[in-house]
């Protein structure tokens, strides 16, 4: 029996041992970021050349001029107006990451460029970050038991919880900073009477992808943290992952509240409106680094472990649709690992997330209905498999 205790306490010694000197080897970047070659990771050149040439050729078709880009996705909204910041576009770039390594980049990765809605990733990361600190219990409480003022009372909004708030799940009904939810992408039948009017359904029940009710979060969480999100951003990710201090998170000229009796900026989950996240290839990166890496960024935890293994948790009403981050479940993505996730905005804007390859990859300005295709020539180059 003590022989089969010490050769036990001998083999968890041993596997810990292991398991740090494992660790240890995890590469993360500092200020500069090294590259590597991609046969040196074992990668089929080829296919990523392939994927790359790809990317470039197969351009967004959204406008550079990123004004007349959104007028003509949403301005025939009931009284559409552009309240946040926007700046042309930039053309294709991104960069695919092995192993922590850069083994391919493309365009201009230092450029700041708005995001659009891969801001909502990143504002799920500041709910990650209350989870965390214990400013939320649980994201199933009813938001208005932390935020209790009208925007959350009745009997339908009452029952809205902080998940429901994250999957998008909510159906929230209201006005925020000027703009009533039914005005943000309204059906395609019907008017102005028809949707102020409308049966509300059972939050939990109904995905709606909407941006009124995105900013809602937003909102609750600046309530909650009571400190900008974008400093909050900085300091507890951005800082810390040796991002630049090139990024920028914005809401709108009139989303201004008083925090503590400071008129503070409610920023937007994406530019739907203008403003939102504008930042870097390079930047995003990192963010997404710090994800496959399960919240740890040079030994340190950042984000707990599981914080980020619960952003692909998805509802019944939306099973490609996590916590601000899309799946690939069912994989709609051809040939591309089902446990993939991503962060997605308008004008084909992502960071990819492919923990069984160990790779992240940011995408800018490609066409969106090409994404696919695109990440199944990475995926065939991180398998190195042999070109036909």
């Amino acid at each position: 029996m003590r022989r089969s205790f010490l050769f036990f306490i001998a083999t968890a010694v041993l596997l810990s041992v292991s398991l740090k000197s494992t660790a240890q080897k995890l590469y993360f970047p500092g200020a500069e970021w090294e590259t590597r070659k991609p046969e040196e990771l074992k990668m089929n050149k080829m296919w990523l050349d392939s994927a790359v040439s790809y990317a470039i050729k197969n351009e967004s078709k959204v406008e550079t001029d990123l004004n007349i880009a959104i007028l003509k996705a949403y301005g025939k909204e009931p009284g559409f107006n552009i309240v946040g910041p926007v700046k042309p576009r930039g053309g294709p770039a991104g960069m695919v990451i092995k192993n922590g390594y850069i083994v391919a980049q493309w365009g201009d990765v230092n450029r700041v460029d708005m995001t659009f809605s891969v801001t909502k990733s990143f504002l799920s990361t500041m709910a990650g970050i209350a989870i965390d600190d214990g400013l939320i219990r649980n994201v199933r409480d009813k938001v208005n038991t932390y935020v209790p003022d009208e925007k959350f009372e009745g009997a339908h909004n009452s029952k809205i919880t902080w998940l429901h708030l994250l999957q998008q799940t909510s159906d929230w009904s209201g006005t925020l900073f000027g703009i009533p939810d039914w005005a943000d992408r309204p059906p395609t039948r019907g008017g102005i009477d028809d949707w102020s009017r409308r049966t509300l359904n059972e939050p939990g029940t109904t995905f709606k992808y909407n941006d009124v009710r995105v900013n809602l979060l937003g909102y609750a969480l600046l309530n909650v943290l009571r400190e900008p999100l974008p400093v909050v951003l900085r300091e507890r990710i951005m800082d810390p992952i040796g991002a630049s201090s090139t990024w920028r998170w914005y809401g709108y000229e009139n989303s201004w509240v008083n925090i503590d009796g400071v008129m503070t900026q409610s920023v937007s989950g994406g530019g739907h409106f203008g403003g939102g996240l504008f930042i870097s290839a390079a930047d995003q990166a990192r963010f997404g680094l710090l994800f496959l890496r399960q919240g740890v960024w040079n030994g340190k935890q950042l984000l707990s472990k599981n914080w980020v293994e619960a952003v692909d948790n998805t509802s019944e009403a939306n099973k490609t649709y996590g916590y601000m981050w899309w799946t690939n479940t069912g994989t709609p993505w051809k040939e591309v690992p089902e446990s993939v996730y991503h962060a997605d905005g308008f004008g084909g804007n992502y960071i990819i997330i492919d923990n069984e390859n160990d790779l992240v990859v940011v995408v800018r300005w490609i066409d969106s209905p090409r994404i696919g295709e695109f990440m199944k020539l990475v995926v065939k180059s991180a398998r190195n498999t042999p070109m036909p």
